[in-house]
């Protein structure tokens, strides 16, 4: 049976380039290969004759003896593939570099290529409490961090000043090595230099050849107004230095508000609650209370107000974050009742219940009528 036109087989035209050559064959190649198609004998042969096409039609000197000679160039000694179906004896090799070209992309870059892994270095953590004061305005706070840094002796490359890392003998700079196995090519990690692609002969004797050593470092931070607890800020390479040069990894500070001695955060508003005298509540009046930001509040109590009422103080709350908009504050009354009474106060409030009425205390009439009901409805 003859053989199929090499560039029919590719499907390109004869003046094809390259670059176009090797399109047609990386498109083919995936469509027909073997573990696309289990058990497909037909996309299997086709999948050779692929190879085969390519592999004489790569090379410059073998497609010009193609294009004058046909596939009789390949056959009886005159040069190029050889062996059965045009393979020759390096045939593991040559696959091995098919596959190299074709997923290259997938297995981290192709071989041959030296690469020097630079591995970033460890994110940090730290937990700073802050007072709500603090939140509401905003401060520049300084923190010590013991972390690793950048070896200052050796610039953080781990060899001793005046040597370099030497290129790595087992995998040749790649970071990874290969063995094959019949028809296909196991990859892994250089046990050598852990995938580095360099070896340090002579490490520097401050870093002992890690490239970092431990250090507190002292870091400014800036708290913007309208925080709230658990709030995350992200301070970039400002973590644990990396490996052999590599980049830093970066310091996250978690937030977390104090409790405050008179007010309760709800997002941007704020709560406080206020005890205030019975007299106060029952004819009205006027108090004072004490602001987020260190100043004092004048609030007016309506007469007859009752405890749980709220009353509210615009824009005195807490800032948002990022915005000029502010919360409010809302005071939380709470009626005292009186105690330590002296028997003069204890007259007087007799005196005064004895000429109160229902229109005096509504709710406690109102409540105690319709406990009189209840009774009343079970004794019939």
């Amino acid at each position: 049976m003859a053989k199929r036109d090499y560039y029919e087989t590719l499907g390109v035209q004869r003046d094809a380039d390259d670059a176009q050559i090797k399109s047609a064959f990386r498109q083919r190649a995936k469509e027909l290969h073997p573990d696309r198609n289990p058990g497909d004998d037909s996309a299997e042969q086709s999948f050779k004759e692929v190879n085969e096409a390519y592999e004489a039609l790569k090379d410059p000197q073998r497609r010009a003896a193609y294009d004058q000679f046909g596939h009789a160039a390949f056959e009886g000694g005159m040069g190029g593939p050889g062996g059965p179906h045009g393979f020759g004896g390096d045939f593991s090799a040559s696959m091995s570099e098919i596959f190299d070209d074709l997923f290259g992309e997938f297995m981290g870059g192709r071989r041959g290529r030296p690469r020097t892994v630079r591995e970033r270095g460890s994110d940090l953590r730290y937990n700073m409490e802050i007072s709500l004061g603090d939140a509401f305005s905003g401060k520049t706070a300084q923190i010590s961090v013991p972390t690793s840094i950048t070896c200052e002796t050796c610039s953080g490359s781990g060899a001793k000043p005046g040597t370099s890392p030497v290129q790595c003998r087992t995998c040749g700079g790649a970071g990874k090595v290969r063995a094959s196995q019949g028809f296909f090519t196991i990859e892994r990690v250089c046990p050598a230099c852990q995938g580095r692609g360099e070896m340090i002969e002579d490490p520097c004797e401050s870093c002992r050849g890690a490239g970092r050593t431990t250090k507190d470092r002292t870091l400014s931070v800036n708290i913007p107004p309208g925080v709230e607890d658990g709030t995350r800020i992200r301070l970039a390479n400002e973590g644990e230095a990396g490996v052999r040069g590599g980049p830093s990894g970066d310091l996250y500070i978690f937030l977390a508000i104090k409790p405050h001695e008179f007010f309760q955060r709800d997002g941007a508003d704020l709560f406080c609650r206020v005890p205030i005298s019975m007299p106060t509540a029952a004819l009205s009046g006027q108090i004072e209370v004490p602001t987020v930001e260190g100043g004092r509040g004048r609030v007016k109590i309506p007469e007859g107000t009752q405890t749980g009422r709220q009353i509210r103080l615009k824009g005195k709350g807490m800032p948002v974050l990022r915005s000029k908009v502010m919360g409010d504050m809302y005071i939380q009354v709470e009626v005292e009742t009186p105690k330590n009474l002296t028997r003069k106060q204890k007259d007087i409030l007799r005196e005064f219940d004895e000429a109160s009425s229902d229109q005096t205390n509504p709710n406690s009439a109102g409540f105690f009528a319709r406990v009189k009901e209840f009774f009343d409805g079970i004794g019939e």
